[in-house]
């Protein structure tokens, strides 16, 4: 009998472990492109080492190396700012949250800017010659960006 559903034609044909792993490797390859950290092209920051780039992002320094200060943009919370600051820093959201409430509650630090979303911490960027901002691997391609780095 005729289906229109192919997950169920699959599953009828006693393919669904062929099916599993077809949808794991989807599901894998929508997490697979990471996030990377850019700046714009335009502003001049050319590079950042990961050591700078997790001391800006909690807020234990304000300044590149060379004395420049920079403008940090952070994406609302989901998957993007979960895994970012996983790989970047080695903590997972909830010790971010806790984090940055203990830097707030003490006055030593603010955390970033938070953007609406992804195309708009994209346009800050471009508009602002000292911001980064961490954004999807595949909204960052083909747009005027220094990636600075890539974490997946």
């Amino acid at each position: 009998m005729w289906c229109s559903d192919p997950a169920l034609q699959l599953r009828r044909l006693g393919l669904a472990p062929i099916l599993a792993l077809v949808l794991a490797l989807w599901h894998a390859g929508a997490h697979a492109q990471g996030v990377v950290l850019v700046s714009a092209h335009a502003g001049g920051i050319a590079e950042v080492d990961r050591e700078t780039a997790a001391q800006l992002y909690l807020g234990r320094r304000t300044t590149l190396p060379d004395g420049r200060g920079v403008r940090l943009l952070d994406l609302p919370a989901g998957a993007e700012r979960d895994l970012f600051y996983q790989r970047l820093t080695g903590k997972n959201p909830s010790q971010i949250r806790a984090y940055w409430s203990r830097m707030v509650f003490t006055g030593r630090a603010h955390p970033p800017h938070e953007a609406a979303d992804a195309a708009d911490a994209l346009g800050r960027v471009l508009a602002d010659p000292n911001a980064l901002a961490y954004l999807p691997a595949a909204s960052a391609a083909n747009q005027p960006l220094n990636v600075l780095m890539l974490l997946e």
